[in-house]
């Protein structure tokens, strides 16, 4: 499995953190995108469930769910 995120298409909307059954998608702040948003990202990948609710949630497409 592989949690892929389109760091450019990211506007920082946070739904893909609520969604998150384990909880291991957060919002970064230490680095920006070209449009200035802080993005999302994973804490452990090892936890994730491939579940891809984080990635339905997402209105901008942005997290891409590989397996």
């Amino acid at each position: 499995m592989k949690w892929n995120l389109e760091f450019e298409r990211c506007k920082g909307c946070a739904l893909c953190t609520t969604v998150c059954p384990k909880k291991i998608v957060i919002m970064q702040d230490k680095k920006l995108n070209k449009s200035g948003y802080y993005t999302s990202e994973i804490t452990d990948m090892n936890a994730c469930t491939s579940c891809a609710l984080c990635a339905v949630m997402c209105p901008d497409c942005a997290i891409i769910i590989e397996n």
